[in-house]
């Protein structure tokens, strides 16, 4: 990195050669480049924040908190409807189309809720099917039928 700013050598005064001329490029930048991480957590493209997502979803633990690990839930939760649409031959339309209580709209909640953190409201809304409270009745006369 040294030799990329023409400073020959590591030492002392290299170092600080280096940190006056990083400290000079700071103080120049209006600091736009980083505006999105004052209200974000990611700089990057939707690829990138992607592969962020999955990772974080596959590592978290119970020491971690906050906006990233919301996302990366809700993420991996999309991820699974989008599996179980195509698993059915569904486009997301379909389920617009389909009773509030439809079977497969049930056992795809049911999942949902066995397998993320999604609470009743999101699993509700995000597979269209009325309110949370409709959603809870739903799955306990599953829950009921199953015994």
């Amino acid at each position: 990195m040294l030799g990329e700013h023409g400073i020959p050598k590591d030492s002392p005064a290299g170092r600080e050669e280096f940190e006056k001329r990083m400290e000079l490029r700071r103080a120049a930048e209006d600091g736009e480049e980083f505006k999105p991480l004052v209200r974000g957590w990611c700089l990057g493209g939707e690829a990138f924040r992607a592969e962020l997502l999955a990772q974080v979803s596959e590592k978290v633990g119970a020491e971690h908190f906050g906006e990233e690990v919301r996302e990366s839930a809700e993420a991996k939760a999309e991820r699974m409807v989008l599996e179980e649409l195509k698993k059915l031959g569904w486009r997301r339309e379909e389920l617009g189309k389909r009773r509030k209580g439809d079977a497969e709209k049930v056992r795809i909640a049911l999942r949902l809720r066995k397998e993320t953190t999604m609470t009743s409201a999101w699993i509700a809304q995000r597979l269209e099917m009325g309110t949370k409270t409709h959603l809870s009745h739903l799955l306990y006369w599953q829950g009921r039928g199953k015994k």
